[in-house]
């Protein structure tokens, strides 16, 4: 980890394009300026080979670097974002200066720059030109600059040596995002004092998810069939249930509105609710089970899940008491915790929405692991947290790699910001930015779990998290990291546990620790 006076060192060597000109000034020079253009995802001894090179051909050497948005060649690329990856190379004796490219290609940042040489690796030459490269040519030769082609003797792939042993730089990522959103840890411990007492009004399926533990006893010799002794049973209010349980653990006052079956898991829910402090208001519905998802476990392995259900959607009756709930909601927030037991479809969403009192905070969540479900259906919400298999489910795409693919969610869905969960390799946001203020629109932070357990029910603890601090601070950024601490926290222990700010308060002291390394608080 650099030290602070270091990297002030080393972002004064950043420019944006334009003070970049002023700079250099206008041609012609008298020192002669080679520019050199790439991702520099991670960087090589072939990057080193390349800008060396370049820079024994002039007095200035100038690295342009492709932005976020436009790095689509691979999936989660670039694994180092922008801030860093510039940060990388203004630490490198040679370069002099360091640029962030907004625009797909080099074009437009040649024609304001106008460097005397633009430098491209000795590949771009092997056979015929690329077209692309013709096109940086005619810009060069417009106003009589010239391209260089390096050696090519040695070649490496930023995505394959990344493949095969990706870095852990979590923690300089981390800080490189919050010192751009100007956001200090004190903040983030701040935000979870703020968010007690905030009102949530959570809508959604109650799913009581049951663990069977077993030991193995052996197949069947005439059948293929799994023998085991039952050990014991583990019984958890989960799906919006816990979603609840989270926000109430945050110290939010919670009322939830849910439909139960008229049976004894319907006493159990009500009881654990009662004992969380959750104010719940159940509607019964005695023609369908309370929904129950029994996972079988033997050796730590699941052999098997048994569901007791009914997706059947709730009656006009159902449908009623639940508009009225909602309307006569007394929560700053509204949460719509959908995973397509009868609550929620393409008929009684419009109805649920429309009732949501004007000027509340809207959240969703549309869960699809076995089901049908769309999150585009909640458009214009502030917060919406899919996963990347819901997401491509809701936009039909099974092609694009991530970025892009959180991009034309957040458009289309017409929502404040939308969170990507990828589960280990993290979460991508995608956020609206005023005019004038950071252009990237989508930020991506790593997984922050240390020693994963189970990571059943993460994805409930981020929506509670990042709902309650979004609401707050207005920091889609905020929002995002307590969000991803929790959801870490979660993955720490095993089965549905809510999350307590405590929890997050560790994993905040512990990444402030290995963040400022004795330099001081950031």
């Amino acid at each position: 980890m650099i030290t602070k006076e270091e990297r002030k060192r080393y972002q004064a060597k950043i420019k944006t394009p334009q003070e970049l000109a002023q700079v250099l000034g206008p041609r012609p020079r008298g020192q002669k300026v080679i520019m050199c253009h790439g991702t520099f995802d991670l960087v090589h001894p072939g990057h080193i080979r390349h800008l060396i090179y370049a820079k024994s051909k002039a007095s200035i050497l100038v690295a342009s670097l492709t932005s976020d948005e436009h790095v689509i060649k691979a999936d989660m690329r670039p694994y180092v974002p922008e801030d860093l990856r510039a940060l990388n190379l203004a630490a490198l004796e040679m370069v002099d200066y360091v640029i962030i490219d907004r625009q797909p290609t080099p074009l437009e940042n040649l024609s304001i720059i106008m460097p005397d040489y633009f430098a491209k690796g000795y590949e771009y030459m092997d056979g015929d030109i690329n077209p692309k490269t013709q096109d940086e040519i005619k810009v060069l030769e417009s106003y009589g600059g010239e391209m260089i082609f390096t050696p090519g003797d040695i070649v490496y792939s930023s995505s394959s040596l990344i493949d095969i042993a990706p870095p852990d730089i979590r923690v300089e990522k981390l800080v490189m995002v919050m010192e751009q959103e100007r956001i200090t840890f004190a903040d983030l411990r701040q935000t979870l004092k703020d968010i007690q007492g905030l009102k949530v009004h959570v809508v959604g399926d109650t799913i009581v998810d049951t663990i069977t533990h077993c030991t193995m006893i052996g197949g069947m010799s005439k059948t293929p069939t799994i023998s085991v002794r039952y050990l014991n049973q583990d019984v958890y209010a989960g799906g919006a249930a816990v979603v609840a349980k989270h926000l109430k653990a945050a110290g939010a006052k919670v009322t939830f509105s849910t439909v139960l079956g008229d049976d004894e898991l319907k006493d159990f829910v009500l009881d654990d609710l009662k004992k969380w402090g959750i104010n719940t208001q159940p509607i019964i519905d005695p023609t369908r089970p309370t929904t129950n998802k029994d996972a079988i476990e033997a050796g730590g392995y699941r052999l098997l899940k048994v569901d007791h259900l009914d997706n059947r959607s709730v009656s006009e009756r159902i449908q009623g008491l639940l508009v009225e709930q909602i309307k006569q909601s007394p929560g700053d927030i509204v949460v719509f915790s959908d995973f397509r037991h009868g609550i929620f479809n393409r008929h009684t969403i419009p109805l649920l929405v429309e009732a949501v009192p004007e000027g509340s905070f809207r959240v969703a969540d549309s869960q699809v692991a076995s089901r049908w479900g769309n999150i585009m259906e909640y458009e214009g919400f502030d917060l919406i947290t899919p996963n990347e298999r819901e997401a491509r489910f809701a936009l039909g795409d099974q092609d694009s790699v991530v970025r892009p693919l959180v991009s034309e969610l957040w458009k289309r869905s017409r929502c404040r910001t939308a969170i990507l969960k990828l589960g280990e390799r993290g979460i991508l946001t995608a956020r609206t930015r005023p005019a004038g203020e950071d252009p990237r629109s989508v930020v991506g932070l790593d997984s922050f779990v240390t020693k994963l357990v189970d990571p059943v029910g993460s994805g409930d603890a981020l929506l509670a998290y990042a709902a309650l601090a979004l609401n707050k601070t207005g920091s889609d950024i905020q929002a995002s990291i307590l969000g991803s601490l929790s959801a870490a926290v979660e993955c720490e222990v095993d089965g549905n546990i809510p999350v307590s700010p405590k929890d997050i308060l560790e994993k905040i002291d512990f990444l402030e620790k290995l963040a400022t390394m004795g330099q001081g608080a950031v």
